[in-house]
């Protein structure tokens, strides 16, 4: 067993993901799905100063929404995840370099052949009721990930775990994964293969440990305040739901004495407009810049832009008509003019998309996988509504069946929508219905196919690039197209065997074309994370690829 140094290819991807220019208006929406989301760290205070009068140190932010879930393996999402990775810690927790670096385990060893990683945990890594975090506590919190009645949409990332994806199809046991304690403060994990950037994989909350004997005693622990436990730099002090909650310093963190804030201030607020109010009323320390304003805010000397690696896109049903022919699909995207939509509506220095994967990810010659991809989706409308006469023609359609645009509610959502709208009409003639609900109901009836025609994002879980690829397999819990494509199966499974890297990555570039050729989905615009904050606040770490990291956060 030799002492696991980062690899050199996950340094070089993030380091020129730090450079690359993915798009999102921060803090304007709420999360998404693999993790789809877009950054929500603006801040909002409805409370009425006593932490401050109390000469307490309080950093106020919003989170947009209530989160889906506190639990790990659930809340699977940036509502939920974002205020998580201030709650709690994995084995490793993305540096201010954007690489993993050692949290709950304060080192480890990895094996000749690379698939075998032994933890040795922190003798000083506790709960903050007390307990220590074991290495019991990482088996029971994988093996719910992979437990497939726990319905994890994080499950699929868990699949480098040997046994990993036979469990969660229900074609293996818990007994068959490669997870095993040790020891109390000893936790080895087997690979079904080589993956040089398992350790940025784990910083994910996915691989969070739980309390197991909290949870055995209380399967709900994660859902009040009084009764969730922390492993984190903060604790939850308080939480009312769908309102605000409160994160106190925990004081059982092993590294409390870097931690400078007494307290985090949560605001639900999903209102661009309405949380720059606040922000300019002094009730919030962070916000995000509504798009009317970005012409004459995005130079500001308070305002900052930082790249995230992720998508904005629209998934279409294949179950449902028209979205079943593959040249009506191409009609569609063809008839977006994405350009137009990140230069004036979502604005703040976003990029369009015109390819799936966002800019950033580096081969190992040095390239970037959006370059040498190139734009394989773009604006055309006379080939779209050449498409779309030949798609109708081959389906029998005189005109088409209804269509029917859904969205998640948020102001931008709704201004992106609409302007789609406006883009089919004028393109391709076409008609469609605008509807919207909130988060929550939205997400299951995408999940249930009940959605058209449907809003989507996804933000990077880990610096490779197959991890959004893989999203769009047949049995991934991610697809939610009703998509299947065989060659698209067999190339994403060629891409995890192969420990060749030239190789992989070449099969990579196949299946993103491929993925574009029979568009299932239609990308929008890349994202990046703009925001605004008061004078005095600073610390916070954003990463590229990774969560918000308030640990190191100040305000003066």
């Amino acid at each position: 067993m030799k002492k696991l140094l980062a690899s050199l290819l996950l340094v070089l991807m993030v380091m020129v993901l730090a450079a690359c220019t993915t798009g999102s208006d921060a803090g304007q929406e709420e999360p998404a799905d693999d993790n789809e989301a877009e950054a929500t760290e603006n801040g909002s205070n409805e409370s009425d100063g006593t932490e401050e009068a109390s000469g307490e140190n309080v950093l106020y932010l919003n989170n947009g929404e209530e989160p889906t879930s506190f639990n790990p393996p659930i809340g699977f999402d940036e509502v939920s995840w974002l205020p998580l990775n201030q709650l709690m810690e994995g084995l490793t927790r993305l540096g201010e370099d954007h690489t993993p670096q050692p949290a709950m385990a304060e080192e480890w060893e990895v094996s000749d052949d690379g698939t075998v990683y032994t933890f040795h945990l922190r003798e000083d890594a506790n709960w903050s009721n007390g307990d220590p975090v074991t290495a019991q506590d990482f088996v029971f919190a994988w093996e719910q990930l992979l437990n497939p009645e726990t319905g994890s949409p994080a499950a699929f990332l868990g699949y480098f775990i040997k046994g990993g994806e036979a469990y969660n199809s229900g074609e293996g046991s818990a007994e068959d994964l490669g997870l095993t304690a040790v020891d109390e403060k000893t936790f080895e994990v087997e690979l079904e293969s080589p993956t040089g950037f398992f350790l940025h994989v784990v910083t994910n909350p996915a691989f969070f440990p739980i309390n197991h004997q909290v949870a055995e005693e209380n399967p709900e622990w994660h859902a009040e305040a009084e009764s969730f436990v922390a492993n984190g730099p903060f604790l939850l002090e308080s939480w009312a739901h769908d309102s605000e909650m409160v994160f106190a310093k925990n004081p059982e963190y092993w590294d409390a004495d870097a931690v400078s804030l007494d307290k985090i201030h949560w605001a639900m607020v999903n209102d661009t407009n309405t949380q720059y109010q606040m922000f300019e009323t002094g009730e919030l320390d962070i916000g995000a810049i509504p798009p009317e304003l970005s012409d004459q805010l995005i130079d500001g000397e308070n305002v900052t832009i930082d790249p995230l690696g992720g998508l904005e896109f629209y998934r279409f049903n294949v179950t449902e008509e028209p979205f079943q022919n593959k040249k009506i699909r191409q009609a569609f995207a063809l008839a977006i003019n994405q350009g137009d939509i990140a230069e004036y509506v979502v604005k703040n220095g976003v990029e369009p998309a015109y390819g799936f994967v966002s800019p950033g990810f580096i081969s190992p010659s040095g390239e970037d996988f959006r370059e040498v991809n190139g734009d394989l989706v773009g604006f055309d409308a006379e080939q779209a509504q050449q498409l779309l006469q030949e798609g109708m023609e081959e389906e029998g359609y005189d005109e088409l069946p209804p269509i029917t645009l859904s969205y998640n509610t948020a102001d931008l959502n709704k201004s992106i929508a609409e302007t789609m709208q406006s883009m089919l009409s004028e393109n391709l003639g076409v008609e469609v219905t605008l509807e919207n609900t909130e988060w929550n109901v939205f997400l299951e009836d995408q999940k249930n196919l009940q959605h058209q025609f449907s809003r989507s994002s996804f933000l990077f879980d880990y610096a490779d690039p197959v991890n959004f690829l893989e999203s769009f397999t047949t049995e991934s819990s991610m697809n939610r197209t009703g998509w299947s494509n065989e060659e698209y199966d067999q190339l994403i499974a060629d891409i995890k065997a192969e420990t060749n890297e030239e190789a992989r990555w070449e099969l990579m570039y196949e299946a993103e074309k491929l993925l574009a050729e029979e568009m299932p989905i239609l990308p929008l615009r890349y994202y990046n994370q703009v925001f605004i904050q008061q004078e005095g606040v600073s610390g916070v770490l954003r990463h590229p690829v990774g969560y918000a990291d308030f640990k190191h956060a100040e305000k003066q």
